[in-house]
């Protein structure tokens, strides 16, 4: 496996050069803390056995939610809420999609652009179920932005898993949809495009940004029926926390290019993508988020603060939610000490390393 860090190494340099111009504050702190994650540069942890005594420096990870090695545990406790609180329905995976020809504003206003998307999609399906003849009040929906296509090409859009539900607060009821012959079905995806359209160039507008001169009619919105919405989720959380690449799909790094996989989402085929080694590290840091951007938001009934009404409603209709998962309420991985296996205790933290003019790394005890 070719590790990200071992390719920026190589590359960073010409990566700086050529792109020098483009570069964003945000990225060269994803690039440095991914260079560095779990190196002899990171500082370390000092852990010690409670049993033999046995003492060790550990490197820290770096902890960046686009760094392919972190916060594996984040994304596990994220999916298990969100399976912990779903509800007897039919789900779908809602797809809000920017036309190419806002993306250069969307790359330029990052935080107005994403923001505006999240909140006009959800906005949308909200609508959608309120003015709904079966559903007739507030819907649910698991929001996650992405800004990448499975090429890594730039490409934002919203992913929304939406249950076929709404609960009618006036009236206290719970709510659900079927479609003829009882069949799946949410709303027309073609309406959803048209008012997608005008609430976010509305919000633009509002934003005081300009619009580019000519704005496609026709906006995309895509549907699929996702069943209880498990593997929808399990998609969403694969991205959340961890980049946009894993490091088992770049498959070669020689003569000044790389090469990486993907799945293709029409033919569902493996495909190969080779570029040179600095605009392959432009195509992975472009999707890097401003800092503290949430990228993830429950919304209407699935909204955090929504937590009794889910387990009375799951209480009432006879639902027990049970772990989905072998990594269920795990804690986090032990550290198993070399000697005798039993599992050692971080006794400090953060502590920098110091590395002398020989190159062999050392820790500074303060």
């Amino acid at each position: 496996m070719i590790r990200l860090a071992a390719i920026i190494e190589t590359f960073e340099a010409d990566f700086r050069r050529q792109y020098a111009d483009q570069i964003l504050p945000s990225q060269l702190r994803a690039l440095d803390a991914i260079k560095h994650c779990r190196s002899s540069a990171s500082p370390h942890m000092q852990v010690q056995c409670p049993d033999c005594d046995h003492r060790d420096w550990i490197p820290h990870s770096c902890g960046h939610r686009h760094c392919p090695h972190c916060q594996h545990h984040d994304s596990q406790q994220w999916l298990e809420r969100q399976l912990h609180q779903r509800v007897p329905a039919d789900y779908f995976l809602v797809t809000f999609t920017l036309p190419k020809a806002l993306r250069e504003i969307a790359w330029h206003h990052q935080r107005e652009i994403y923001d505006a998307m999240i909140r006009c999609s959800w906005a949308c399906i909200n609508t959608f179920a309120r003015n709904d003849s079966q559903l007739h009040g507030q819907a649910g929906a698991i929001a996650v932005l992405h800004t990448h296509s499975r090429r890594l090409d730039y490409h934002p859009h919203v992913h929304l898993v939406v249950p076929a539900a709404a609960i009618d607060r006036t009236e206290k009821r719970w709510r659900t949809k079927q479609g003829k012959q009882r069949k799946p079905y949410l709303f027309n995806h073609k309406a959803l495009a048209k008012v997608f359209r005008a609430k976010l160039l509305d919000a633009i507008n509002r934003a005081g940004l300009t619009l580019p001169g000519q704005i496609p009619e026709h906006w995309v919105v895509d549907l699929s029926h996702v069943g209880n919405g498990e593997k929808a989720l399990r998609y969403l959380a694969r991205y959340l926390y961890r980049g946009v690449i894993s490091e088992k799909d770049i498959v070669a790094c020689k003569n000044g290019q790389v090469r990486f996989r993907y799945q293709d989402s029409k033919s569902k085929t493996t495909q190969y993508r080779t570029v040179p080694g600095a605009e392959f590290l432009a195509l992975v840091l472009r999707h890097v988020l401003p800092k503290r951007f949430r990228r993830a938001r429950n919304f209407g009934f699935l909204h955090p603060n929504s937590k009794r009404l889910i387990a009375l409603l799951q209480l009432l209709l006879g639902i027990v939610p049970s772990p989905t998962t072998k990594d269920s309420g795990k804690p986090r991985p032990a550290i198993p000490c070399p000697c005798c296996g039993t599992p050692m205790r971080i006794t400090r933290t953060r502590v920098p390393p110091l590395i002398p003019a020989s190159g062999k790394t050392m820790v500074a005890v303060i």
